[in-house]
């Protein structure tokens, strides 16, 4: 579904990102490990319009990589950003429909706004309440429903537990692959490599702006060097 072939980015004399080539393809979850500063965020900016680059960006056949971001979404690849960034005076519910606001089909965005309650009851109990006084997991949940709101095929997670308790961290994780057996492909970028490598089908290894390594999770969870570096083990 996104082919990216030597995606290159700068932030003045600092090359960000290295030539990056990466596949994600239709039904999987591929995930993107790597330190903080290896330009893991930086990829999913170029990538959705927000930041200019070199390099080739084909999204379900047609090259994006210079089309505007709000085109970008209504075709069908959403990310969703580290940090939630909900709308905090605005209530769950109207934040769930910022989501949905480039569709037309009312009927459909009804269907999914329940969809999202299903997902997360908790957002369903707490509609009606402005989203800044949520919990930090309650906000992700938040913001993930929000952005299944857009209707996306391909859903891109950045940093999804991030400051998250381990147990609401483990049902973000097994939302992520609900959503998935659902029928949206993901592309998930994450710190906690044990849990990203669990619940993958294949992952690349970022650092310093380059993919040092690709493969299976597998493989990827069994080699010592990863198993150093990013599993504390």
């Amino acid at each position: 579904m996104l082919k990216l072939e030597g995606l290159s980015v700068f932030y003045g004399g600092i090359h960000a990102l290295r030539g990056i080539n990466l596949e994600v393809p239709e039904g999987k979850i591929i995930t993107l490990i790597g330190a903080n500063g290896a330009g893991k965020s930086t990829m999913l900016n170029r990538i959705m319009g927000l930041l200019k680059g070199e390099g080739t960006i084909t999204w379900d056949g047609m090259d994006i990589s210079s089309q505007d971001t709000r085109e970008i979404v209504v075709s069908g690849l959403v990310m969703i950003p580290e940090g939630r960034h909900v709308f905090p005076n605005l209530t769950v519910e109207e934040n769930l429909s910022l989501g949905a606001y480039a569709r037309k089909d009312k009927a459909a965005v009804k269907q999914d706004r329940e969809k999202c309650y299903t997902f997360f009851p908790r957002l369903k109990e707490r509609r009606r309440q402005s989203a800044g006084t949520l919990s930090g997991g309650e906000q992700q949940m938040l913001a993930v429903g929000r952005g299944l709101m857009s209707s996306p095929r391909l859903l891109m997670l950045d940093e999804p537990s991030l400051g998250l308790a381990p147990l609401v961290s483990g049902m973000i994780f097994s939302i992520i692959q609900e959503i998935n057996k659902n029928g949206t492909t993901i592309l998930l970028i994450e710190q906690n490599a044990h849990a990203a490598l669990e619940i993958s089908d294949y992952g690349y290894v970022l650092e310093t702006g380059k993919i040092v390594m690709h493969d299976t999770c597998k493989v990827l969870a069994a080699d010592d060097g990863i198993r150093k570096a990013y599993l504390g083990e």
